[in-house]
Formats: C-alpha cells, sequence, structure tokens
C-alpha cells in the first residue's frame, strides 16, 4: 500500500458546490459540450419564459441569434422580479441565476419542461462567459450583468419600460464547449414544436449571424396544424379531408390528452409524442394506450359494418397505423419517467385514460362521419393493411 493510500483523510476531499459543480463538469448539466449542450442552453433559458407567457394564457417568446455569437431570450410575460416578495414567492430572478434548483413551481401547474435536469437558469448563467438578465415591471426597466455566474454589481435602474417582460441575453462560454455556434434548422424545429403543442404562444426565431443571416420565422398553432405540417413535410396525400382532433382532462391521471391524426396514401406511419411539450423519442405509457385505443376504436367500427367476420382476428396496431399522421400531447401535474433524460414516460393510469380517451373520441368521429370512415376502414383492411 503506497504512503498515499495509508494517509487519505477528509482534508484530501474537495467538496464543490453550486456554480462552481456546473462549470467544472458541463456535460453534467446539459448533456454534452458539443452543439447539443448548446441548444440545451437555450433550452434551458426557454423554458421559465414559456412557462411565464402560458400562465397568462398568451404571449410571444423570441429568440435572436446575435452577430456577436450570442443568445437573446425575450418574453413579454409578466417579469420576474430581480428579488422575491416574501418568504411564501417563489424566487427571484437571481436567485434563479444563482442558485441551483431555484425557482421551478412544483404540484398541478403544468409546467412547460425543456430543461434537461432540473437546474434551470443558473446552469445558463454559470456556462455563459457574460450574461445580461433585463426586467421590465411595472414601468420600470432592471438590469444586471454576470461574469461565468458571478454578478459583477446589484440590480440596476436603467430607466422606464414599456410593457412587462424579461429578456436574457448569454454568450456560451468558448472555453467550455465544442463550439458556441447555434444550429438555426435545429432551433426552428423546436420552437415550430412547442408552438404547436401551447395554443396561445407565439414564438419567433430570428438570425443576425453573418453572412446576412437566416431572417426570422414566426411558429404558432395548433396541434391540427402541427399534423399538416408534417404531412406536407413528407409529401403524403390525405385519404381524408378532415383532421381528427380532441383534448380531453382527465382527473384520474392528474392531467389531460390532445391528439390529432389523419390517415395517407402512405404506407409509413408519423407518430410525434410529448409529455409536458417535451418529446418522447423513446414512447411509453401514452403511447402504447393511444395505439391500442385507436386498434379498438377501428376493429369495432369494421366489426359493426361487418368489414370483419367473426374469424377475423381484431386489428394490430400497426396495421392501423399504416399511414397515419398523428400527434400525442398529454399535459400531466406529476409526470413520471423511466430514466433521468425523460423521453420515455411511465404511469399505469397515463396508458388507460389515453387508450380510453382515444377509443371513445375516435369512435365518435367514425360514427359521424360515414365516408370518411368508410375511406379509412377499407383502406385498412382490404388494402394495404393486408400489406
Amino acid at each position: 500500500m503506497s504512503d498515499d493510500a495509508r494517509t487519505y483523510d477528509a482534508g484530501r476531499i474537495h467538496v464543490i458546490e453550486g456554480l462552481e459543480a456546473i462549470r467544472k463538469r458541463p456535460g453534467m448539466y446539459v448533456g454534452s459540450t458539443s452543439q447539443r449542450g448548446l441548444h440545451q442552453m437555450v433550452y434551458e433559458a426557454l423554458s421559465p419564459a414559456v412557462h411565464g407567457v402560458l400562465k397568462r394564457g398568451a404571449g410571444s417568446v423570441d429568440v435572436t441569434l446575435t452577430s456577436d455569437g450570442g443568445v437573446r431570450v425575450a418574453d413579454d410575460g409578466p417579469g420576474v422580479p430581480f428579488e422575491s416578495a416574501g418568504d411564501t414567492a417563489a424566487p427571484g430572478l437571481e436567485a434563479r441565476l444563482t442558485r441551483v434548483y431555484a425557482g421551478w413551481e412544483l404540484g398541478g401547474s403544468r409546467v412547460v419542461r425543456l430543461d434537461l435536469f432540473g437546474v434551470g437558469l443558473s446552469t445558463v448563467n454559470a456556462l455563459s462567459s457574460r450574461l445580461t438578465a433585463e426586467v421590465r415591471r411595472e414601468g420600470v426597466r432592471e438590469i444586471q450583468e454576470y461574469a461565468r455566474g458571478v454578478a459583477l454589481a446589484p440590480p440596476l435602474p436603467a430607466g422606464p419600460a414599456t410593457g412587462s417582460g424579461t429578456t436574457l441575453a448569454f454568450w456560451p462560454d468558448a472555453g467550455l464547449f465544442e463550439t458556441t455556434e447555434c444550429s438555426y434548422d435545429v432551433l426552428a424545429e423546436r420552437f415550430r414544436d412547442l408552438a404547436f403543442l401551447n395554443r396561445g404562444l407565439r414564438m419567433t426565431l430570428t438570425d443576425e449571424r453573418p453572412p446576412g443571416g437566416a431572417g426570422t420565422e414566426r411558429f404558432e398553432g395548433g396541434v391540427r396544424d402541427f399534423v399538416a405540417c408534417l404531412e406536407t413535410d413528407a409529401g403524403n396525400a390525405p385519404v381524408h379531408p378532415d383532421i381528427l382532433s380532441f383534448e380531453v382532462e382527465d382527473p384520474r391521471m392528474a392531467g389531460s390528452v390532445e391528439v390529432a391524426l389523419r390517415w395517407s396514401d402512405s404506407g409509413e406511419q408519423v407518430v410525434r409524442s410529448f409529455a409536458n411539450s417535451r418529446r418522447t423519442h423513446e414512447g411509453g405509457e401514452h403511447v402504447e394506450g393511444f395505439r391500442a385505443g385507436l386498434a379498438a376504436a377501428l376493429t369495432a367500427y369494421a366489426r359493426e359494418r361487418r368489414l370483419l367476420t367473426a374469424a377475423d382476428p381484431d386489428l394490430a396496431a400497426d396495421r392501423v397505423g399504416e399511414g397515419l399522421t398523428a400527434v400525442l400531447s398529454v399535459k400531466l401535474d406529476r409526470p413520471e419517467f423511466h430514466g433521468a433524460t425523460r423521453t420515455l414516460l411511465a404511469g399505469a393510469e397515463v396508458r388507460s385514460c389515453v387508450e380510453e380517451a382515444v377509443r371513445v373520441r375516435v369512435g365518435a368521429w367514425l360514427e359521424r362521419h360515414p365516408e370518411q370512415a368508410s375511406a379509412v376502414v377499407h383502406r385498412i383492411v382490404g388494402g394495404a393493411g393486408r400489406g
């Protein structure tokens, strides 16, 4: 045994806390020091902005990739005060920027979660070479500047304010990331998804970087628009004119499910699933419930119309999914996931509630629209579905 091993004691333990820990291991907090981690920084800054405007029912969030390599996230929400107003209030903006895990509202809020591990704005501040925070509230504008997570001065008045909102401008630390250049296309796709999934949310993405920049795109709409956009991207021709859509609130899963779907002439299926506006790439219980409910509704309709005989098996989920374009979004008070990355949704009650909602609503749509139902069911039962 070496002398070093024999003399190991508490004096050799180095405790790293707060923002120092984030800067020491940035990949642990944003997933990577590559461009993927850089984009995650943008999402971390975006989460509270989106949540703030949606609490008001509607609003705008504008993201700008600035010509000097920075990112600016501005919202027209109520404006987050730098200091909390009383012991029971949520932490103020300064606390959110300097304290790990500060600022998230828990329980019943159905927060739009774009952050990776719940660390929030402190991650953005810690991993930026500089950051400027601006608050417009009650007719006053205040500004505070930071360098590598450390405040350079207290918040300072900067004149009168028109309207309200919060703006964060930050410059990712080039010493911590492999690149500090965001991908316009990657961010645009994510922002488009957010606007589609949250009615009333308007988002813009502006690129001011040389040469010339890519201009500005605006995103807004709903899940029906989302399905139409996915169909256009894939070049699919719809089998029926209407996009079926519905939203159901269910206290048994402490949340809601929203669905939009339509079948096309393609043999491929495109199903995008989300939980609290986060893409669930691996699927989960909500997806299983959706597929089961869809198969049950179509099987019941086909048997009632004698398109399936008593000897025919029920329609399987993969069979009814051929040519399907669908968006499935659940918003839950207490979402549960398998794994830390939250891309596989858990919860048996979510599955049963989604399955019931889909079975009942799709079944009712088939009954109310016999011509469109006939086109869908005949395609599945008698045509492409049989392979």
